[in-house]
């Protein structure tokens, strides 16, 4: 799941910060909210590559609702074939944006 940002731009109003398997956390750039299958998933870039080979790699979470109107909680997603639709679907809509890269 890589692609290259054809028009990097600094805006800071789509930064989240997430907090890690360690604690630490992470920013990410939010891209997108996808909706599959009545769920709602969210197209995630980290801002800070720990390595280049993850570089332009995104992250898809599954949106889940808290107790909290104005929280929501973000959950990994297991199945690949979900992972699968939902990033195709991204793609589709961002073709003309983003330079989209196979892994092959």
């Amino acid at each position: 799941m890589d692609f290259e940002n054809n028009d990097m731009e600094d805006d800071l109003d789509n930064i989240i910060v997430l907090n890690d398997e360690e604690g630490k956390e992470v920013q990410f750039e939010f891209l997108d909210l996808i909706e599959y299958e009545d769920e709602e998933y969210v197209i995630l870039l980290p801002i800070e590559e720990e390595n280049e080979e993850d570089a332009g790699e995104v992250v898809i979470l599954k949106v889940e609702d808290t107790d909290s109107e104005d929280e929501e909680s973000y959950v990994s997603v297991d199945d690949q074939e979900t992972l699968n639709k939902v990033f195709e679907m991204f793609k589709e809509k961002f073709k003309d944006e983003f330079n989209f890269i196979d892994e092959e």
